[in-house]
């Protein structure tokens, strides 16, 4: 009698954690949303855009990975691909490589990749960019950042914003490069 208890109670508990985001309003497999976030000040609705509920808030300056400081506002006018992950994250490391070859191919047609590490230290970050060879921007996450596109229920999360500011998708999981592709080729 006791194990009949003990599969209802983690049937009812992951039915409840798979049903959370869309109570909280979120999604999670790549549909797309809006955000509590304001406009890009300055941002011009050129390009393509898509049909989105809410606008990325990038008004926002991070450090990079050598303590940089880093104005996202210099990103407006261009598709950026915002991508929250750390370096201990198993699915985070699978669309490294992907990422890599999606700027070196779009880098010249207006697209940005954004990484924002979630809590590793510059130390840990420029180690492992060195080691998987990042040619994108990579940041480190500041809580006020985080709450202008958290909360987050697991990592990877990428949002796909285009030209104007609009959040095209939210994506949890990691990202391949023939759906970046799909976004892309709508948005650039």
């Amino acid at each position: 009698m006791n194990s009949r208890w003990i599969i209802a109670a983690a049937a009812a508990l992951g039915l409840g954690l798979l049903t959370l985001p869309a109570l909280r309003g979120r999604t999670g497999g790549g549909e797309p949303i809006g955000a509590k976030a304001q406009a890009i000040p300055g941002a011009a609705a050129e390009g393509p855009t898509c049909d989105a509920q809410g606008t990325a808030k990038l008004n926002f300056v991070l450090k990079n990975e050598r303590n940089t400081p880093i104005d996202l506002s210099a990103y407006k006018g261009k598709v950026v691909l915002l991508n929250f992950w750390a370096t201990w994250c198993g699915p985070c490391k699978e669309e490294i490589p992907e990422f890599i070859r999606l700027y070196d191919e779009y880098k010249s047609k207006g697209f940005e990749i954004l990484g924002v590490s979630a809590d590793d230290t510059p130390e840990q970050l420029q180690v492992f960019m060195k080691e998987n060879r990042m040619n994108y921007t990579v940041l480190q996450m500041t809580p006020d950042f985080e709450d202008a596109f958290g909360p987050f229920y697991g990592y990877p999360t990428s949002f796909f914003i285009a030209r104007d500011g609009s959040i095209c998708l939210k994506h949890l999981g990691p990202v391949t490069k023939e759906m970046a592709e799909r976004q892309l080729k709508a948005l650039l």
